[in-house]
C-alpha cells in the first residue's frame, strides 16, 4: 500500500516538472522568434527609408534644363535633359536624324544650357547657305535661320566674330562662358574680380542665376546692382 502511493506521487512529480519544462520552452522558443522577426521588420524598414532618402537625394543634386530642338530631326520638341548632356544627346532623344540632315554646320559635342535652340539642317539648305556666302561664313550664316530664330548648336555664335559664346544677342556677358579679359570689360570687376568669378565657376560649377554672382568673393550687393543690367548666365 506505502510503496504504491509513494510511486505514483513521483510519477505525478515527474509529470508536472516535464509540463513546466515544456511550457518554459515554449515560452522561450516564441519569445526569441518575436524578436528576430521584429529586428527583420526594423532591419527592412531602415532600408526602406535609406533607399528612399537617397532617391530625393539624387532628385535634388540633379539639374535638368529644358532644350528645344527643331528641324531635321524624326520627333521635333521640348525635352527635358540633364545637365552636362551634349547636342547629340538631345538628337538621340529626338528620334535621330533624319535621312536629310546635315549636322557639317553644327558642334554635337556642345553642352546644352537652359532655354537652348537646337536647329538641325537640310542637306539643301546647308547649300543654299554656300551659294549665298564664303565657305569660311557659312557657319555664321547658318546661325540664323530666316524666321530669326538663334541655333545655339551651331560651331560658331552668330554674335560674335570669334568662337567665344559669351557675348548674347542682347549684348550681355554671360558668366558662365566669359573669358577674363570679357569679365573685365564689366564695370568695377577689374583681375582679382574676374579671376574670383572664373574661381568660383570651376570649384562650384556653372551660374543658374545672375543674383548668384554675389556669393562670389568681393563682389558685394553695390557692384552686383552696377553690372546687373550687363550680365546674363
Amino acid at each position: 500500500m506505502t510503496f504504491t502511493y509513494r510511486h505514483r506521487k513521483q510519477i505525478i512529480l515527474c509529470t508536472l516538472g516535464l509540463v513546466l519544462l515544456l511550457v518554459i520552452g515554449i515560452f522561450l522558443i516564441y519569445k526569441n522568434y518575436t524578436a528576430s522577426d521584429k529586428e527583420d521588420k526594423n532591419i527592412v524598414l531602415n532600408t526602406k527609408k535609406d533607399i528612399t532618402k537617397n532617391e530625393e537625394e539624387k532628385e535634388v543634386s540633379e539639374v535638368y534644363y529644358q532644350v528645344d530642338i527643331k528641324g531635321e530631326v524624326n520627333t521635333p520638341g521640348i525635352y527635358s535633359v540633364k545637365e552636362g548632356s551634349r547636342v547629340i544627346d538631345v538628337i538621340r532623344l529626338a528620334g535621330d536624324l533624319t535621312e536629310v540632315a546635315d549636322t557639317s554646320v553644327l558642334n554635337l559635342s556642345k553642352k546644352v544650357k537652359d532655354e537652348m535652340v537646337i536647329i538641325v539642317y537640310s542637306y539643301d539648305e546647308v547649300a543654299n547657305f554656300k551659294e549665298t556666302k564664303e565657305q569660311e561664313e557659312i557657319e555664321q550664316e547658318a546661325c540664323i535661320n530666316q524666321n530669326d530664330i538663334i541655333n545655339d548648336a551651331c560651331i560658331k555664335d552668330s554674335t560674335s566674330d570669334t568662337s567665344s559664346s559669351s557675348v548674347v544677342i542682347s549684348g550681355k556677358i554671360s558668366l558662365n562662358t566669359a573669358t577674363l579679359d570679357e569679365l573685365m570689360t564689366l564695370p568695377g570687376i577689374g583681375e582679382s574680380k574676374a579671376e574670383a568669378i572664373l574661381k568660383y565657376r570651376e570649384e562650384v560649377g556653372a551660374f543658374q542665376s545672375i543674383e548668384e554672382l554675389k556669393e562670389v568673393n568681393g563682389i558685394g550687393e553695390a557692384i552686383f546692382d552696377q553690372i546687373k543690367e550687363s550680365i546674363t548666365t
